[in-house]
């Protein structure tokens, strides 16, 4: 679920940070900028875990900062296909299941990877298992779940300016807040609940 990645990076100390020893500065720079980020191809950074390598520091004309460029490792969130991980059930839909593992909720199975016979029931806003004619079960929010990685999914998201930066009413608030949660995730994972063992926790305690 977590690997050490090695990446190198020219780092921006600014004044108001030399009074710190070196390392200090330049651990807390990189942790501002690269914790719970998503690193392209790589995965969610979490932390820097340790500096390898310092080079000396370089000015540049009409700036006050020092440049140091730097080899570091970093704790980063990157299952493999076929791990099996934990998490809760976020919400559930007629198109899947979303799952949340409090520090990443980009988790998504898709209805066509859920259990043979599994069923959406609007009324209990949850997804049903109908194991034979007399066994159901569900598959319930803030329930907790296993489920296998089946595929990575990395998207270029660029910058875009607000469509709409000043807020009239309540309805272009909502409507605003609406697009920003259906957003396309610089990372997600697609993941299945097919195989024994997968499903609701409690199930097999």
């Amino acid at each position: 679920m977590f690997q050490l990645s090695i990446i190198s990076d020219l780092t921006r100390i600014p004044p108001k940070m030399f009074s710190l020893p070196r390392l200090v500065a330049i651990k807390q720079e990189l942790n501002g900028k690269y914790a719970n980020k998503v690193i392209p191809k790589l995965g969610l950074a979490i932390a820097v875990w340790d500096v390898l390598k310092v080079d000396d520091g370089m000015l540049k004309p009409g700036d006050g900062s020092i440049y140091i460029k730097v080899v570091f490792r970093c704790v980063v969130f990157k299952p493999f296909v076929g791990e099996v991980l934990t998490g809760w059930i976020e919400s559930c839909s007629e198109e899947g299941i979303k799952v949340n593992m409090e520090f990443f909720n980009d988790i998504f199975i898709p209805k066509s990877l859920l259990f043979e016979n599994s069923l959406y029931s609007p009324k209990d806003n949850a997804w049903v298992w109908q194991m034979d004619e007399e066994n159901k079960l569900y598959l319930d929010v803030n329930e907790r779940i296993n489920f296998r990685v089946e595929e990575e999914v990395f998207n270029d998201v660029r910058p875009k300016g607000p469509d709409n930066p000043i807020v009239f009413d309540d309805d272009d608030q909502k409507e605003n807040e609406q697009k920003k949660k259906h957003s396309t995730p610089p990372y997600a994972l697609v993941a299945s609940c097919q195989t024994d063992g997968m499903g609701c926790v409690s199930w097999w305690e």
